[in-house]
């Protein structure tokens, strides 16, 4: 299994992405945000993705060059079509300007139609969160998705992410999570280590209660299932949410049967913190809220409570330090890759 530096995680990704016909700048855009979502663990949003949206390009899913367009505007929102290209430079230009906007009118909507897949969610609330802005964001899957709506036992609809953030100090309250009990991602991690995935996130094609990944992706398949577990309707809830705000809204749409899983419609919310109070008033009730949060009694074997976000500061501080270790079966995919598109991963 070899073991990457930060460095060499982003010179991979702008290789490959180059070598798909993607320029210079935008490979520089998506690599970042794959480093980025490695090097805070969530290897299911980092460089595993490589092969996908090689695939998507060559397909003609994913539209390497395509400029945004702004379909409506005021001076607090946006309406954007990202014309298929990559997710991460559409949102990453979105996010841009929504901060302008929500700079001078307080806050600021965005919704972002035919955009592929955005990557880790929570990096674009944190870089929101670090300009003092308090942000959240959903995306939806407009194709029909692998996540059983609760008491079904097949997929209908996607993971359907969600992350909100605020600034903490120099850093951010970042929540980051599905609204399934799993993100697709981390069933194919898991499927490529050949391991199996914890209990309460999988069911078989009959509906039978599985921890092999494999199951997922069988003809027929198996399903996610929603946040929550015996509560899963609480997640199934949320996803149903999420698709209104992210695939209705935006014009995306849903159940869509022309696009394949891997592009998404955005929702995007921003507050301009300094317009509703004082910043150092606001900072110093967040340091008072996590100091009372962290003070609380704690169960046996548990060592500390840990804000949203907090283990992500932790495992990228890490992951600088030591590397990120790539699966022999995704760092084989890679290579595959490389050698089709004849790109050298010499001194990688």
């Amino acid at each position: 299994m070899p073991t990457l530096r930060a460095e060499q995680l982003g010179e991979l990704a702008r290789r490959i992405l180059e070598g798909a016909g993607t320029s210079a700048e935008e490979s520089a855009v998506v690599a970042r945000e794959l480093q980025g979502a490695n090097l805070v663990g969530h290897d299911s949003h980092g460089v595993m993705r490589l092969m996908q949206y090689v695939d998507y390009i060559q397909k003609g899913v994913i539209r390497p060059g395509a400029a945004m367009e702004i379909l409506r505007e005021g001076p607090a929102f946006l309406l954007i079509d990202g014309h298929f290209n990559f997710g991460q430079v559409i949102a990453s230009q979105a996010l841009e300007l929504g901060m302008q906007k929500a700079r001078e009118s307080g806050t600021a909507t965005i919704f972002i139609r035919n955009c592929c897949h955005v990557g880790r969610l929570g990096s674009y609330t944190q870089a929101a969160a670090y300009q003092k802005f308090a942000a959240m964001m959903v995306v939806n899957g407009p194709a029909s998705g692998g996540v059983a709506p609760y008491g079904a036992i097949e997929g209908r609809m996607g993971t359907n992410p969600i992350t909100i953030a605020a600034p903490w100090g120099d850093d951010a309250l970042v929540l980051d999570m599905t609204s399934s009990a799993t993100a697709e991602g981390k069933v194919r991690v898991a499927h490529q280590k050949g391991v199996p995935v914890p209990e309460g996130q999988l069911i078989d094609a009959e509906g039978q209660p599985t921890t092999d990944p494999s199951t997922y992706y069988a003809d027929p398949g198996g399903a996610i299932l929603p946040l929550g577990g015996n509560l899963g309707f609480k997640g199934s809830g949320l996803s149903v949410m999420i698709d209104v705000f992210g695939g209705m809204l935006s014009g995306f749409g849903i159940c869509r049967t022309d696009l394949p899983p891997g592009t998404n419609g955005v929702w995007m919310y921003l507050v301009d913190v300094a317009t509703f109070t004082e910043l150092d008033d606001y900072q110093a009730l967040v340091t008072k809220y996590v100091a009372h949060i962290k003070a609380a009694r704690k169960l046996p074997g548990v060592d500390e409570i840990l804000m949203p976000g907090e283990i992500e500061l932790r495992r990228r501080d890490q992951r600088m330090a030591e590397g990120v270790d790539v699966p022999e079966e995704t760092w084989r995919q890679i290579s595959e890759l490389a050698a089709s598109l004849d790109v050298s991963l010499e001194g990688i």
